[in-house]
């Protein structure tokens, strides 16, 4: 008994005396056992080997010592190239955005950067790590080192973009049949310049618009909507109002297909014309139906049946011939059959589309224009392509962003909400946006900023490894060569990002020759500013002024510089003067021009000039300073000569004619024989073609 109750005794004092606070358990220690503490420790809270690990357990160190072996022996196997050790991939798949960098593929792949710079150069490639590379370059690196290196497209980095902001663009498009709403087509007026295309426009919106344009030439990229009545019901068209068919192509490649229905205007009086065809194949490759304007049939010589015969050629078989395509006879100075058109165009669309769109979404849509307004900032037209527009919806047009801050219709009216197919001007973007850029509503300002931001970077990344073109060991006498490439280099301001965007466009494709060529080094929309003056002056550029001028200190400052800044109102003129220039640059070609052919009749020797041939002028003229060569039986025994004196008896002249005899010193040459012919000759600068 007395057992049990030291026993339990000390099994309270182990157990309870902590919880207590009596102060018993300071007794326990010097009573129990020596070891007693150690035991009752290791079965309750404060033996330090029960709450820190079982006790002789393997040091930490010891694991280290492991891990290090580990990656020591994961190194050994690694191949070695170029010296370094990269751990194989065996084939894995590594995804990086387009205008990665080897140090980016560093970062995935757990190496060094210096590593892969080694085996680049290994490979015959010169890159550092900071540099992007393209998809070629990346793709050999990857077989070398065992990785299936994929490069993510633009379209595909954008929605993991989005995806990170809970935006699923793909989610989206799979929209219940209950919640579409039929939505107005949206039309684009195509063809030959000076068919009319404006005119019929400015007839459809009965506003002067033509007057407006210089020389006639739509600069603009607008958006306008019109009312038409069928069968008692009101319908609306929406126009995109585009300078040609090279815009259209230029947005679709930017992603934004906006038009459902083609309207294709051909002259009566012209027929089918180059820009016709350009147009059609532009549309067809599009899949957009066509509506076909005969226009201009009140002009004598007007053939509208000629017209149909063409465009049966390029597969347009008109209605009446059994085909498909609706053809209308108009004239847009008269407005005749302007109804019928936009009669057929809403039939064609009935017929062959199912535009219907949900309007109770965030919206969705395109950037049909943008310019920077002295009043007003940022204005970019935009078209709703679905959901609803509200003022104060936070947006984001490609790498712009900014909240509506009011919203007008084409007529400067202010509007609430804008629903699909509605164009609208925007305010409140912080910068311009580019023509064709896809709009979207984020959820708040700070989700904007980020979007635009982080695309603001990847294009600058995507830019970077499209002008950093990897420089190979072996092709470096040919990267030399083309460095003698004269380069004119151009900085583009303009009123709008269309016309900014088109005749950057048509200004790349201008071919002279293989020795110059242009290079863009920066667009901007707005006033010529002083940052261009300056980036102009460093570049040697030229600015091109797209119906935009500086303000008089720049202008100033451009004059001091001698930066030139040239002014234009019209595309056309300013891809001839650019294309004048670039023939201007072409290092000049001379080819030897005989300008005549003296024989000796006659040697006088000189104690102070040497020997001095006395000659007949068989032909041309011989004039004094100019190069010449001797001729002894039809072969030339010495070319580098020149006249250094010419005398007419007595008297120096400076040249003398076919006829005459005169007396010629070639200077310190003296090895000249009766029967010589001395024949000149100059270098002529021929004109590049």
């Amino acid at each position: 008994n007395g057992g049990a109750q030291r026993g339990g005794h000390r099994a309270g004092g182990a157990r309870g005396g902590f919880r207590s606070g009596t102060g018993q358990q300071n007794n326990f220690p010097s009573s129990g056992p020596s070891n007693g503490p150690a035991r009752g420790g290791s079965r309750g809270r404060g033996g330090a080997a029960g709450a820190f690990g079982r006790q002789g357990g393997k040091s930490s160190k010891a694991r280290k010592n492991r891990l290090a072996k580990r990656r020591e022996y994961e190194e050994i196997k690694a191949p070695t190239i170029g010296g370094v050790r990269i751990p194989r991939g065996d084939g894995q798949v590594i995804r990086l955005r387009q205008g990665a960098s080897l140090a980016d593929l560093a970062e995935k792949i757990n190496v060094n950067p210096a590593a892969l710079v080694t085996v680049m150069f290994h490979l015959g490639e010169m890159a550092t790590a900071t540099q992007s590379l393209d998809e070629a370059t990346f793709q050999i690196l990857g077989e070398e080192i065992g990785w299936n290196i994929k490069l993510v497209s633009a379209e595909e980095e954008d929605k993991e973009l989005l995806q990170q902001f809970d935006i699923d663009l793909d989610e989206e498009e799979l929209q219940d049949d209950k919640d579409l709403k039929p939505r107005p087509p949206v039309v684009t007026v195509m063809g030959h310049v000076d068919h009319g295309k404006t005119r019929l426009l400015d007839t459809i919106r009965r506003s002067n618009v033509i007057e407006g344009e210089a020389g006639g030439i739509t600069q603009r990229i607008g958006a306008y909507q019109v009312s038409v009545t069928l069968e008692g019901e009101q319908r609306k068209i929406t126009f995109l109002d585009t300078p040609g068919h090279e815009a259209f192509t230029a947005m679709r490649a930017r992603g934004a297909e906006l038009t459902d229905v083609a309207i294709l205007v051909v002259a009566a009086d012209d027929g089918v014309m180059p820009q016709t065809v350009e147009a059609i194949n532009h549309a067809q490759a599009a899949h957009v139906p066509i509506v076909v304007a005969v226009n201009k049939i009140d002009k004598p010589g007007a053939n509208p049946e000629k017209v149909r015969g063409q465009l049966t050629e390029f597969g347009l078989v008109p209605e009446e011939y059994g085909g498909d395509t609706m053809f209308v006879d108009i004239s847009a100075k008269q407005g005749t059959n302007v109804d019928k058109l936009l009669e057929a165009v809403l039939l064609t669309a009935d017929a062959e589309l199912d535009l219907r769109a949900n309007p109770d979404m965030d919206a969705r849509g395109a950037t049909i224009e943008a310019r920077l307004d002295k009043g007003r900032g940022a204005v970019a037209t935009v078209l709703v392509q679905s959901g609803t527009l509200h003022v104060g919806d936070s947006i984001v047009a490609g790498t712009s962003y900014g909240r509506v801050r009011a919203m007008l219709d084409e007529n400067g009216k202010q509007m609430k909400t804008a629903g699909p197919s509605c164009p609208v001007q925007v305010l409140g973007l912080t910068s311009v946006p580019t023509a064709g850029d896809l709009f979207l509503v984020a959820g708040d300002d700070r989700a904007a900023r980020q979007i635009a931001e982080k695309r603001q970077a990847t294009e600058r990344a995507a830019q970077l490894a499209k002008r950093r073109k990897i420089v190979s060991l072996e092709s470096l006498k040919e990267q030399f060569a083309k460095s003698e490439v004269d380069m004119l280099n151009i900085v583009i301001k303009g009123d709008s990002s269309g016309s900014v965007e088109a005749l950057e466009d048509s200004l790349m494709k201008i071919e002279v020759s293989d020795e110059v060529g242009i290079q863009v080094i920066h667009r901007g929309v707005g006033a010529i500013t002083q940052n261009d003056v300056n980036l102009a002056t460093v570049d040697k550029a030229v600015i091109i002024g797209f119906n935009v001028r500086p303000n008089r200190q720049v202008a100033d400052l451009a004059e001091r510089e001698g930066v030139e800044i040239k002014y234009y109102s019209i595309i056309y003129k300013a891809i001839e003067d650019i294309e004048a220039s670039l023939k201007g640059m072409l290092k000049p070609e001379y080819e030897e021009v005989t300008t005549s052919h003296s024989e000796i009749r006659e040697i006088f020797r000189s104690s102070k000039f040497g020997n001095i041939a006395g000659v007949m002028v068989q032909d041309g003229e011989v004039k004094r300073g100019t190069k010449c060569r001797i001729l002894r039986n039809g072969v030339a025994t010495v070319n580098d000569l020149e006249i250094s004196s010419l005398r007419r008896f007595k008297d120096d002249v400076q040249s003398v004619k076919e006829g005459y005899e005169a007396g010629i010193n070639l200077g310190t040459f003296n090895d000249i024989e009766i029967g010589d012919i001395i024949e000149t000759f100059e270098m002529r600068e021929i004109e590049r073609k």
